[in-house]
């Protein structure tokens, strides 16, 4: 029997999806998928179906850093409903107990708040994509099983109150990969004495995307109906992802032996870490690494290089 034919068009470059709420990631990401016919997609990390915003789809050779997206930064703008407490820690759930919201002063919404900025530890929800013996999380919470989760370091880089109602507060986020802003939500309730849950939330970054790119699905839609090619200029370099790292330029000689897997000796080089490899003309040829001795090392190549 011959191997199954793979369908679609090569497609390269990272698509910034404003993905809407109500949806799941992997809905969002299979849409876009078809409407560009692409063979080969992926996202950097799920939004609950609740969520919206900032969602990079990787396509073609620009799944070699999903990764690295996937552990990237995050930012959040993030409605907290107070004095009701659910089972999934948001507005999706079932109410599992309401409390009085009192009134409190952002004076103490400060003090609390401080409380979670920096180092903290997390207790994962049920309600998660975690494995445990096997099964997901969120699988068995649905049966009515809970298991013991182990708390897990995350950062929270910055905790700002945006706006505040009588039974409501707003907060930004910004955050290290691993967190949970439902739990995060969900201890700011407990840390209030009155409980609370996400009603709404929004992602407004994702390592070095922000949101002034974002395209939607209907734009997509339109796209597809009415200028097919204006598809493709939506899409950004796949370099774009790691904008973080420093260029390292290759001469044409030393490019044809790091392609062959082989560290080179690169003049005026960085000393370590990570680095964006580059041909003489521009040509982006993949991620590389500064080894002990100083020669880059290839890590993942670009096919089209």
């Amino acid at each position: 029997m011959g191997r199954r034919r793979v369908r679609g068009r090569d497609v390269n470059g990272i698509l910034l999806l404003d993905k809407p709420s109500g949806i799941t990631s992997n809905d969002a990401l299979q849409q876009v998928k078809r409407l560009f016919y692409a063979k080969k997609a992926g996202h950097t990390g799920s939004l609950d179906p609740l969520a919206c915003g900032v969602l990079p789809i990787c396509m073609g050779e620009a799944t070699k850093v999903s990764a690295f997206l996937l552990d990237a930064d995050k930012r959040y703008q993030v409605r907290c409903q107070l004095g009701v407490r659910t089972t999934t820690a948001d507005a999706e759930g079932e109410v599992v107990e309401t409390r009085p919201v009192g009134s409190r002063s952002a004076e103490q919404l400060e003090a609390v708040f401080d409380e979670f900025r920096g180092s903290i530890e997390q207790i994962p929800p049920m309600y998660s994509a975690l494995k445990y013996q096997g099964q997901r999380l969120y699988k068995l919470a649905r049966q009515g099983v809970e298991v013991e989760r182990q708390p897990r370091p995350v950062t929270i880089y910055a905790l700002k109150l945006t706006g505040q109602g009588d039974d409501w507060i707003d907060i930004d986020v910004h955050c290290s990969k691993g967190t949970y802003i439902r739990t995060l939500a969900e201890d700011i309730g407990e840390k209030l004495a009155c409980g609370a849950h996400v009603s709404a939330l929004r992602r407004n970054m994702v390592g070095p995307y922000g949101d002034g790119l974002l395209v939607t699905l209907e734009q997509l839609q339109d796209l597809k109906e009415n200028d097919i090619p204006a598809m493709d200029d939506l899409l950004l370099p796949i370099e774009s992802a790691l904008s973080q790292w420093p260029d390292v330029d290759l001469s044409t000689d030393a490019a044809f032996y790091l392609q062959q897997g082989q560290p080179v000796l690169v003049p005026h080089a960085p000393t370590s870490g990570w680095v964006r490899l580059y041909e003489g003309n521009r040509s982006f040829l993949g991620m590389g690494e500064i080894l002990d001795d100083g020669r880059v090392a290839p890590r993942r190549l670009m096919k089209s290089a």
